[in-house]
């Protein structure tokens, strides 16, 4: 009797994701890089002419500095989340039941607020007459003319802040599933905690810590409220000068080229991440090499 081919359900079950992937990813990209060789309209559209040209923008020493801001932002927002993310993950799958539930409600508690308001709210906190500032100079650690907003440090801070939420979940995801009993293996063969945790345990969660980096760098990347609000002129990253060509300098396709760089911004670490799951399947035999 002849089988029934077991791949026919399997690409029907994953048509409607492809069809998402196709109309809101793909079709978009393509959008987008086609405008950025088209020529502007006077009155903010796209004209009729294919040009080069607007690929000039990014020879513009403002934007290079505005793109190297970028991305050693969102580099140091996701070091610093996984820093912080691996330990709150390790813990969370350690504690007892009632304590984890407690502190992952903490930890989902922020997104019940409007995100909008709570960027607005560490404005209000880092305002000049703001409660941080008046404890800081009363502690005599800064003076009246030290400003906390509108820099670099503080679109950092308030990064961290944002998605730290997305980097400790998928690590606790992982953690939960991982068997501690391992680490009490190292431990009885003579690995102190550091050795256990680094040789042991990281590798047993790198499937959370790398959906980790790209659910926090990805976002990181193409933050745009964060800077505005809290970042000013010093704080300004790409996402900032989209808007602004899109909104104030209506030129719909040097806001492509800008955009076009920062999807292929994203599309190196996501390229990275398929090319791991590739290499780590085909290891185990899962998939032919």
């Amino acid at each position: 009797m002849k089988r029934p081919n077991s791949k026919i359900p399997e690409l029907a079950l994953s048509l409607p994701t492809m069809g998402w992937l196709v109309v809101l990813f793909i079709i978009p990209t393509i959008v987008i890089l086609l405008i950025a060789f088209r020529t502007g309209d006077p009155y903010g559209g796209i004209g009729d002419q294919w040009t080069v040209e607007n690929l000039s923008e990014l020879a513009n020493p403002l934007y290079r500095g505005i793109m190297v801001r970028t991305v050693v932002l969102s580099v140091l927002t996701t070091a610093i989340c996984l820093v912080l993310g691996v330990p709150a993950g390790y813990c969370l799958a350690r504690a007892e039941k009632k304590k984890r539930d407690f502190l992952l409600l903490l930890i989902i508690v922020p997104f019940w607020i409007n995100f909008l308001i709570r960027i607005f709210a560490w404005k209000v906190v880092l305002h000049p007459e703001g409660i941080v500032k008046n404890f800081l100079l009363l502690l005599g650690v800064v003076n009246d003319q030290t400003l906390l907003l509108y820099r670099p440090g503080t679109v950092l801070l308030v990064m961290v802040y944002s998605y730290i939420p997305f980097a400790v979940l998928p690590i606790y995801a992982a953690a939960e599933k991982f068997d501690f009993s391992l680490l009490d293996a190292a431990h009885d063969l003579g690995a102190n905690w550091y050795r256990a945790f680094y040789r042991v345990f990281l590798p047993g969660i790198r499937q959370g810590i790398l959906t980790a980096i790209l659910v926090v760098f990805i976002p990181a990347l193409g933050s745009y409220v964060i800077p505005d609000i809290v970042g000013g002129p010093g704080g300004e990253m790409i996402g900032n000068k989209i808007a602004q060509k899109t909104f104030i300098d209506r030129h719909l396709p040097h806001a492509s080229v800008l955009s076009s760089l920062l999807v292929l911004a994203v599309m190196i670490p996501m390229t990275a991440s398929l090319f791991m799951k590739r290499k780590k399947t085909v290891g185990r035999g899962i998939i032919p090499g």
